[in-house]
């Protein structure tokens, strides 16, 4: 055999050797093929673990476990003379009832014969102590308990999310975890820290006989594995803050978020409408959750805080003058040409102020002076406004707008900053005007920008720091240590110079004390503020309004945004100087604010916004009249006190009732 041959075959050999030796490694000195058996001789039970608890920044619980019970079905322990109605009455099921629930379980695209399935969820204790005792004489079926979520607070729903039953996707992305019948994090925080609180499932490894009936631990339990359960949780907010934020938003759309601007934590982040997470649990669980998903009105499950961006008004002029200083175009001591309002080339913008310099225009809020700024900052390089754009638009993505924040929660978008290419486009020219595509009005917040409210307080926080921020996060700390996520530890620079902040300061400072947040001032701590009332085409404004507090030492960014609600001055303001006096003060001085924005409602401006938004796309039917009296009259029984009132109003609502029960039904025209 010649040499080279020789060589091929030697290493042929060896292969073979390295090969057969592996295979009787595994066969004869690990188990791995033994427990891999399991559809003869041994089985794998699962043991899920306790959810980790989940706390505010004070150590409330806000979210913990309770027990769950559920019964399991396994088709190959089914016996031939199973007692179906016996089985039935002791279930309260109809025989038609469990066929289904058979045929469903047998169509599933995980079913398996040998495999535990689940057959009913969300027994009471009741239930389970009644139907324990009678089991066992139907082998195929056993009680499983599995941990269910126990909601400690009525509020913040979309915040803290919910847990589901995982379906095929997320099967499909952790298949080595989960398995049909397990819960997940679907939202909010229960899905951010899905590996966190999930824990690790115990593992027993169980020998069946030939019968499948069980005959003891596998090799005596020295396999099994422990279920570890999740870690707890402490959340940066302040349940406090949120409780109340969350009340001042009810039959409000929009958001209130609150951060602490030296750490990044955020202190408050609510949404209106509000979201009682208790009906995330109990046997109705499902059918809550669809409901609130198929709410087209309310959009309930829609978190605005971080999904809805929204152009920022007013409280954009600041952001609008940082770049124009930072691009060299404008100073504090600039002053454009604004008696009687912006008038350039035809354009014509109605606005306070005259010709000021920039502390006085943020005081009195000019349209005018930032619609200049804007230009000049088009304008840098003659020829190319692109390039100006473009150069804004780095600027502001280096204060976290137009971008992801890369932070801990489970939604988010984006925003808006546009680029050059977007006017471009917009004009089908390179050579585009700021003022036939509207891009003027990005410098009082009115154009193409969109922010939602957790990206403009991260903008305030950056404001607050004279030019740096740490991401927004929602963890504080995970089984009692601070959170590990490198992202919140990092601090962030503007690529606006520290010097240019303190006119903004001074004229923010100007807004309290002479300018249109003047009636929001306190004697109890100073503020920093900018309102915001951008115009919408839908209907009336949306309120917005940005607060630091206090000015010597920011502890405390707030902005709130309330849609269509008109000035920010009167809706947004109160809520954000309300959330910064309870947390600086620890006692709310200024009750009436609180109140005034408590009992408010703009839930008529959304009603007819609903209607014309219907009537346009021909969907919309009128209602009768005595059912929209009967609402009316419903809604005043929640708030009478008096027992001569309500028994006139129970008995108009129960005349209506009939009337309208015993209404003949419409002739459809013809």
């Amino acid at each position: 055999m010649k040499p080279q041959y020789l060589k091929i075959v030697s290493i042929l050999i060896l292969i073979a050797v390295i090969f057969i030796a592996r295979l009787a490694y595994l066969q004869l000195f690990t188990d791995r093929y033994a427990l891999n058996a399991a559809n003869t001789s041994i089985k794998t039970e699962y043991i899920i673990p306790q959810r980790g608890v989940i706390f505010d920044r004070n150590g409330k619980i806000l979210v913990g476990n309770q027990p769950a019970y559920e019964i399991s079905f396994t088709q190959a322990l089914m016996r031939p003379d199973f007692d179906t109605m016996g089985f039935c009455s002791l279930a309260g099921l109809t025989k038609k009832e469990f066929e289904e629930k058979i045929e469903a379980i047998r169509n599933e695209k995980y079913y398996s014969k040998l495999t535990p399935m689940t057959f009913m969820k969300n027994l009471s204790r009741e239930e389970v102590a009644r139907i324990q005792e009678i089991i066992f004489k139907y082998p195929a079926f056993n009680i499983v308990q599995r941990p269910q979520r126990q909601y400690e607070v009525s509020t913040s729903g979309n915040l803290l999310g919910y847990t589901n039953e995982v379906n095929e996707s997320d099967i499909k992305k952790d298949s080595l975890y989960y398995r049909p019948g397990d819960n997940i994090g679907k939202s909010g925080v229960e899905k951010s820290y899905e590996k966190q609180l999930r824990g690790e499932k115990g593992m027993r490894y169980i020998q069946k006989d030939i019968k499948l009936r069980d005959i003891g631990s596998y090799k005596d339990g020295e396999l099994d594995k422990e279920e570890v359960t999740g870690k707890d949780i402490t959340l940066t907010i302040d349940y406090d803050l949120q409780r109340m934020a969350e009340e001042m938003m009810v039959n409000k759309r929009g958001a209130i978020v609150a951060l602490d601007p030296k750490t990044g934590e955020i202190l408050v982040l609510a949404t209106g409408p509000d979201i009682d997470p208790k009906l995330f649990t109990g046997p109705n669980k499902s059918k809550e959750i669809n409901k609130l998903l198929r709410d087209d009105f309310n959009k309930p499950m829609f978190d605005r805080s971080t999904q809805s961006a929204h152009m920022p008004g007013s409280t954009f002029k600041m952001f609008t003058a940082l770049a124009g200083m930072q691009m060299g175009v404008m100073d504090e001591n600039t002053i454009f040409p604004c008696g009687g309002g912006f008038n350039y080339k035809g354009l014509r913008i109605k606005g306070h102020g005259g010709a000021d310099p920039l502390v006085p225009a943020i005081r009195v809020s000019s349209n005018c002076y930032f619609s200049y700024a804007f230009l000049a900052i088009v304008g840098k390089y003659p020829g190319n406004p692109s390039k100006g754009v473009d150069e804004w638009k780095k600027i502001m993505e280096s204060f976290g707008f137009g971008v992801y924040l890369n932070n801990d929660l489970a939604t988010g978008v984006p925003g808006r900053i546009p680029s050059g290419e977007f006017y471009e486009k917009r004009a089908k020219t390179k050579n585009w005007s700021p003022l036939s595509t509207g891009a003027v009005f990005n410098g009082m917040g009115q154009g193409d920008v969109m922010l939602t409210p957790l990206q403009l307080a991260n903008g305030m926080a950056a404001i607050a720091n004279k030019g740096w921020y740490y991401t927004p996060h929602i963890v504080k700390s995970i089984d009692g240590k601070p959170n590990p996520d490198p992202r919140f530890s990092v601090k962030h620079k503007t690529l606006v110079d520290p010097k240019h902040y303190e006119p903004i300061l001074q004229g923010m400072e100007q807004v309290v004390l002479n300018g249109t947040a003047r009636s929001l001032r306190s004697t109890e701590f100073t503020q920093l503020a900018k309102t915001g009332t951008a115009q919408v085409p839908q209907g009336k404004d949306n309120s917005v309004f940005v607060l630091i507090a206090p000015a010597e030492d920011p502890q405390i960014v707030v902005v709130a945004l309330m849609e269509h609600a008109g000035f920010g001055a009167t809706w947004a303001g109160p809520a954000s100087t309300v959330i910064a006096e309870q947390y600086l003060t620890g006692d709310l001085k200024r009750e009436h604010l609180y109140k005034k924005m408590v009992n408010a409602s703009f839930m008529p401006e959304y009603e007819r916004q609903w209607i014309a938004d219907l009537k346009r796309k021909g969907l919309y039917k009128e209602p009768d009249k005595d059912s929209v009296l009967l609402k009316n009259i419903e809604a005043k029984l929640k708030t009478t006190k008096t027992a001569e009132e309500r028994a006139t109003l129970l008995y108009q609502r129960d005349s209506l009732k009939i009337r309208i029960q015993n209404k003949p039904p419409k002739t459809p025209a013809k």
